[in-house]
């Protein structure tokens, strides 16, 4: 038997248009099927506002996601898109209302800068829709660039909500 070595890849889930619940559920239960793709865990799902994009979205939901995964950064990237697209997704506007939305966020301890590549995901660590489920699901984790926990990357945008 050959020993696989699996990456452990973290994933932001979001939806605000249709029915936003069953579309992470159903994006996870795609994500599953690929024979090298394992959910790991699922963080509770809030609903948040739209903080970026245009004015008068509807409210999202959000959650993230841990991965097993013997796929590349790049293969999850390409998998995590076509996903998407068999999930309707259309691009008409940046960041405006989506059936469905993957991020990926972090893979493993990898740092990423490419055009359509970037690890850790270059602004996971000022989102609030970001931070409070994975902080929930891996609050030890650390950003590799940041070198600061989840719980940790959470705490100080609270602090800044207090000020």
């Amino acid at each position: 038997m050959i020993d696989v070595a699996y990456n452990r890849a973290y994933i932001a889930l979001g939806a605000n248009l249709d029915e936003r619940v069953h579309n992470i559920s159903k994006a996870l239960a795609l994500l599953n099927r690929h024979p090298q793709v394992k959910v790991v865990r699922v963080s509770s799902l809030i609903e948040t506002e739209a903080e970026e994009g245009p004015a008068h979205q509807p409210n999202f939901i959000n959650g993230v996601a841990q991965l097993q995964t013997t796929l590349t950064p790049e293969e999850l990237l390409e998998f995590m898109l076509q996903t998407e697209n068999r999930l309707g997704r259309k691009r008409r506007e940046k960041r405006g209302p989506r059936t469905i939305d993957l991020d990926l966020l972090l893979y493993a301890d990898q740092i990423i800068d490419q055009p359509h590549l970037k690890l850790p995901h270059p602004r996971m660590h000022r989102r609030r829709f970001v931070m409070i489920p994975l902080a929930e699901i891996a609050p030890e984790i650390v950003h590799p660039v940041l070198k600061q926990t989840a719980r940790q990357l959470l705490e100080e945008l609270q602090k800044d909500d207090k000020l």
